[in-house]
């Protein structure tokens, strides 16, 4: 079968078009300003990406067309497919149809930690000998791709509220009908679909109305959010994480920041000892929701622990992209003012020498319209020294939040701005962290590129 995907460059549905070659199809897709990691992966997957949505890249018609979340009403290819009534379905309506059905879906929802859990719970299972299928938001490190059929019945995603597609604006969780579940945090974000915080519940209860009762709910136990979801109505068995409370049904106990190593209690009882490669807490949580998650499915938690010791990431959460002339650059996805924080904050509990430089992309929709302006200045109250990015389309001042900082903050309107900047005032010893959900205009691998030659011998 010939598959053409409308918006393959997204994480989803460039996951989505991996898992569609694995089964055989011929696959191809549309997107403008395809990025790394997740270009880099279609290529390696023999996966054309045609640059931008011409009705073109239609023909020869393909089998199935898959339309993405990012595709709306007024783009040609679009209204071409209604004109002409030409049949398509949404990333997750396809892969609830061609591959969730009959499988034991372990999925992992929540505003921040879903791709880090899921690519924990994913090794942890990889480790046991179930070889889980799986489709992550980001590439793990332990794993070639980020997504994968599989050779179970188990198949771990990361549930995402996001609306599914222009025409079914219910969001993507709903379609993948989990039987574990586990629920990490909920907070505000995706502004430009929720009008408040009441709209996201309301989302997360669906997904509760369609979970067995002879499933598995795996949540935060220190989320007023999430409580009032349950609250909303529950016919699934729930069992409590945290790191704070020793109540919950699950703990980590003895917890070293500087480390990352904690004691897991289950009920009360010792389960083990774990220590990971990850900094601070909220990873820490993150690896106590996943040993969860894999106990239900018959993973003894000391052994998922002992696999959790060999993790190795996410791509772009704290990836250490290089060292130059004794400068430290990481790429991190941080965008919403809680990651913002927690990212910073374990960068800090590492104690590391030099100055901790934060350079930030206002990208996400949510950020765009100001959603989360009054929370912004605080997020960055670890860093040593902040950098802004601020667009020229951007919808409140990023100048009025600079001067909010309790750290010395430079505005720039163009990524050769910060990286002129950057160069000018960097020193041996700094530590640079670049936050951004998407490519930003590849600052990363710019500056890296900058570093390495100042860092060169001259040849004579």
């Amino acid at each position: 079968m010939r598959i053409h995907i409308l918006g393959i460059g997204g994480t989803f549905m460039g996951s989505l078009a991996i898992i569609a070659r694995q089964l055989g199809h011929e696959v191809s897709g549309s997107d403008t300003n395809a990025y790394p990691p997740m270009s880099t992966q279609l290529e390696m997957a023999g996966i054309e990406i045609m640059e931008g949505y011409s009705i073109d890249h239609l023909y020869p018609m393909p089998d199935q067309i898959i339309v993405g979340n990012v595709m709306t009403r007024g783009n040609a290819v679009i209204e071409y497919l209604l004109n002409n009534r030409l049949a398509f379905t949404s990333g997750p309506a396809w892969l609830h149809d061609h591959v969730l059905q009959n499988r034991w879906v372990l999925a992992v929802a929540g505003t921040h930690g879903k791709t880090t859990v899921s690519s924990m719970l994913a090794w942890i299972l990889e480790c046991h000998g179930l070889e889980p299928g799986f489709l992550i938001g980001g590439v793990p490190e332990n794993f070639e791709f980020s997504s994968r059929l599989g050779n179970s019945k188990y198949f771990v995603i990361e549930a995402d509220e996001y609306d599914t597609a222009f025409f079914d604006k219910r969001s993507k969780f709903l379609h993948y009908c989990p039987h574990t579940l586990i629920v990490n945090n909920l907070e505000f974000d995706h502004a430009d679909i929720f009008d408040g915080i009441q709209d996201v519940k309301r989302q997360f209860h669906h997904l509760l109305r369609i979970m067995p009762n002879e499933g598995r709910m795996i949540i935060s136990h220190d989320d007023q959010n999430i409580r009032d979801v349950i609250e909303m109505g529950c016919w699934t068995p729930a069992e409590s994480f945290s790191v704070s409370d020793p109540s919950a049904a699950w703990f980590a106990d003895e917890v070293d920041i500087r480390t990352s190593r904690f004691s897991l209690v289950h009920k009360g009882k010792p389960s083990g000892e774990g220590t990971l490669g990850l900094y601070g807490r909220h990873n820490i949580a993150n690896a106590v929701a996943a040993v969860a998650g894999a106990q239900h499915v018959g993973v003894p938690p000391a052994e998922a622990l002992r696999a959790l010791a060999s993790f190795s990431g996410v791509k772009r959460r704290l990836e250490h992209k290089g060292t130059f002339n004794g400068i430290r650059v990481y790429d991190d996805f941080a965008h919403h003012p809680t990651a913002i924080m927690a990212t910073i904050s374990a960068f800090r509990d590492q104690q590391p020498r030099g100055r901790i430089v934060t350079v930030f992309e206002p990208r996400s929709n949510t950020m765009r319209l100001g959603a989360h302006v009054d929370q912004l200045a605080d997020a960055f109250n670890d860093a040593d020294s902040v950098v802004l990015f601020e667009p020229e389309d951007l919808q409140w001042s990023l100048r009025e939040v600079a001067d909010q900082m309790s750290s010395p903050a430079k505005v720039c309107v163009t990524t050769d701005e910060i990286i002129t900047w950057l160069l000018g005032d960097l020193k041996e010893g700094d530590n640079i962290l670049i936050l951004s959900n998407g490519s930003f205009e590849g600052l990363s691998d710019r500056l890296v590129l900058q570093l390495s030659r100042r860092e060169a011998p001259a040849v004579h």
